[in-house]
């Protein structure tokens, strides 16, 4: 076993710093103890680092216990007519594996084949799934998670700016602003650490948090420490429009930089005519005194200690996220915000490598480097990396929620791999892609352990964990950072690039597929040159000085840390204002199963868990803290349906019902119930969100299903 490693996180885009060594009671070359037995292999510390400064939340500090967990898969497991999975050896693996793909593209054609991919993946994996999935399997259908978290503020990122980087600065330039605008984000639960950076704004009264419930970020409002605002669920928009109408009509916009760095102001007056206080008041229940107020304050910071806005899933993940990134973008350039030395816009990337895994092809419709794949002069600059024949890249794909519905369909995907996700729990409509999952012809998953997704595989294929890789990732900041291998894997695990560069070699694949991440990088490298996401002038020596690589990073100059100082990325350098107004939203689907008042449900994370659960659930430590799905609901909105604390609770729509114990909590508007999204089965919140999306960016609506909500009777307490 390897002496340790400095390296980072392996959950959230923070990706704090960590120091990873044995553990006291590990003996080098002893491999994992025995499931009774198990000991840690790894201890943790904190490492100072500007996203942490040595610390950890909850998360951080259990990570190293799935690392010899008894769960974890060793060896590739085929699953028989029984429904049981049972080992066979990588030999025979890849050779059904091979088989599948033939079969369905001599069958159905190359598009039949699916590939799923993760926010998690290093960037060497990322990279290289992508160009695995164009030319070793020919297919255009590939899209990722990612597309579940950031697409709608990357879609009006791009718009606006050019460019989209969750954060444009570094995290550290929010330390000194006196206003920050928190708009659907919950970061003291999600990424603990982050708080000590609203700290500032917090102490001086000016941290502003809009959520429907007053979450733990928003509790830091309290005692003076800023504003909370609580809009009905799906009224965002509305409500970043109300800010920006004051911004204007009380001349509290930033005129000069308006006039020499933006675009497009007057159409945005135009557009704002409609949305005075009061009038915004009656559709997000938010008091106009309040609105006016945020608007003062924002412009107030802006021009004494500086004014963030930031923006999370909580506005986002709707069927017009992308107009309300759009909004909140707008506003932010009505202040001056964005390019400012002390001010700025920017959206807190969720999963580990959910920046650098969007930017490098594992996307639908993008080549490394945030390339458009229907670029004529991308696909030039690609194909000629790679070495092919330009005419052999596909064109763009389906986005996550639409490759996930062509599932075993007749003209749709039959064969998937999927990597780094668990769909089963994390996808909306979960009932429907798990029938999906079930009428493929063939389902590969790479995991570690035998997730809901895994479950339903035909062939699982154990891949290594964190702290058993090297490679790079990029955290909020568009920092790259450097993952370094603590642990040998056990005998059965292999990596993902090790994987598909057999599957390559097996299908023919033209150009060449290496199973070192360095190696990988290197090309990644040059496929990334010239693009918006430019890597080019990153290696893994500085990575391993610790030098600060902040994309773009060209070859020759020292990267960026504050993109949009000297402009931003459209040709004339001008940021571009586009106009939203809230459209009718479309009538879930939906149906209001009694007489009873209609609900809205909004889901969310927990502190103790990550994502679909997969992992956090299986640390003992973070499932005792947190077991199952519990229902936050009012106490007014509970007695009116006859429901008491520790009741169960059936919710429930015509996609399917959510079987869950009762929280109270006044912390939650009446209208309003909450479910957190990491669990299966019965409590499995995704069983009622709907596959609607965002016509621009793909984006499902998690954040506003209508659900009916009643007490259960005679209930189990099974799982």
């Amino acid at each position: 076993m390897p002496n340790g490693a400095n390296t980072h996180c392996p959950y959230c885009a923070l990706q704090c710093a960590m120091s990873l060594t044995p553990a006291a009671s590990t003996q080098p070359g002893s491999g994992p103890a025995p499931a009774a037995k198990a000991l840690p292999v790894l201890e943790v510390s904190g490492r100072d680092f500007p996203t942490n400064r040595g610390g950890l939340c909850r998360k951080g500090w259990t990570s190293a216990s799935l690392l010899n967990h008894s769960g974890r898969v060793t060896e590739p497991l085929l699953k028989g007519s029984d429904g049981v999975h049972r080992p066979v050896s990588w030999d025979q693996a890849l050779m059904l594996v091979t088989g599948a793909v033939k079969q369905t593209r001599e069958k159905y054609g190359p598009d039949a084949v699916g590939v799923f991919g993760g926010g998690g993946l290093t960037n060497e994996k990322a990279y290289q799934l992508g160009k695995f999935a164009r030319l070793a399997l020919g297919t255009s259908r590939i899209d990722y998670n990612g597309r579940f978290c950031m697409s709608s503020a990357a879609a009006a990122g791009n718009r606006a700016f050019g460019v989209d980087r969750g954060l444009p600065f570094p995290v550290e330039d929010l330390d000194s602003a006196s206003v920050i605008f928190l708009l659907g984000s919950n970061v003291a639960e999600t990424m603990p650490p982050f708080v000590q950076h609203l700290k500032g704004a917090r102490d001086s009264g000016g941290l502003i948090v809009a959520d429907p419930r007053r979450s733990a970020t928003a509790a830091f409002t309290g005692d003076g420490g800023g504003i909370h605002l609580q809009p009905t669920p799906g009224t965002d928009l509305a409500l970043i429009l109300g800010i920006s109408h004051v911004v204007v009509h009380e001349g509290l916009a930033d005129t000069q930089y308006l006039e020499d760095r933006t675009s497009g102001y007057t159409a945005i007056v135009r557009s704002l005519a409609g949305f005075w206080p009061e009038r915004v008041q009656s559709i997000t229940g938010v008091p106009a005194t309040l609105i006016r107020e945020t608007a003062r304050r924002l412009a107030h910071g802006a021009r004494n200690g500086g004014s963030y806005i930031l923006t999370g899933r909580g506005v986002e993940q709707h069927v017009d996220g992308t107009d309300t990134a759009t909004a909140a973008i707008n506003l932010s350039l009505l202040l001056g915000l964005p390019g400012s030395s002390r001010s700025g816009y920017g959206t807190l990337t969720g999963q580990g490598n959910g920046q650098g895994g969007r930017e490098h092809g594992q996307k639908a419709d993008q080549l490394p480097g945030y390339r458009k794949i229907t670029d004529p002069a991308a696909r030039a600059h690609v194909a000629a990396v790679w070495g092919v024949d330009e005419r052999l890249i596909p064109g763009p794909g389906l986005p996550a929620v639409e490759l996930l519905k062509s599932l075993g369909k007749p003209d749709g995907v039959r064969c998937l791999f999927v990597h780094g996700a668990n769909v089963a729990v994390s996808a909306p409509d979960a009932n429907a892609v798990i029938d999906g999952l079930r009428s493929l012809d063939f389902l590969v998953v790479c995991d570690f352990f035998l997730s809901e997704t895994a479950l339903e595989a035909d062939l699982v294929l154990p891949v290594t964990q964190w702290a058993e890789e090297e490679g790079t990732l990029t955290n909020l900041e568009g920092r790259v950072l450097r993952r370094r291998k603590a642990l040998t894997p056990p005998a059965g695990v292999r990596s993902e690039l090790w994987l598909m560069a057999r599957l390559a070699e097996l299908l023919d694949a033209p150009s060449t597929f290496s199973d070192d991440p360095e190696t990988v990088f290197e090309e990644l490298r040059l496929a990334s040159s010239g693009g918006l996401a430019d890597y080019s002038g990153i290696d893994y020596a500085m990575l391993d000085r610790g030098e600060a690589a902040y994309w773009p990073y060209p070859a020759g100059s020292s990267g960026t840390p504050r993109l949009f100082l000297d402009g931003f990325a459209h040709a004339d350098r001008r940021a571009v204002m586009v106009p939203v107004v809230p459209g009718k939203r479309p009538a879930s689907s939906a149906v209001v199963l009694s007489d009873t008042q209609p609900l809205t449900l909004v889901t969310g994370r927990l502190l103790e868990h990550y994502q679909s659960g997969a992992q956090t659930r299986r640390v003992a430590e973070l499932d005792a803290a947190q077991p199952e799905a519990l229902l936050q609901i009012h106490p007014s909105t509970a007695a009116a349906r006859g429901i008491s604390r520790g009741d169960f609770a059936v919710v429930s729509n015509d996609r399917g019902e959510v079987l869950c114990k009762v929280e109270l909590s006044n912390t939650i508007r009446t209208d309003t119930v909450f479910l957190p999204f990491h669990f299966p089965g019965a409590g499995s919140a995704n069983r009622l969100t709907e596959a609607a999306t965002d016509p621009v960016s793909g984006m499902p609506e998690f954040k506003s299903s209508t659900v009916r909500v009643r007490k259960a009777t005679a209930i189990k307490e099974a799982s």
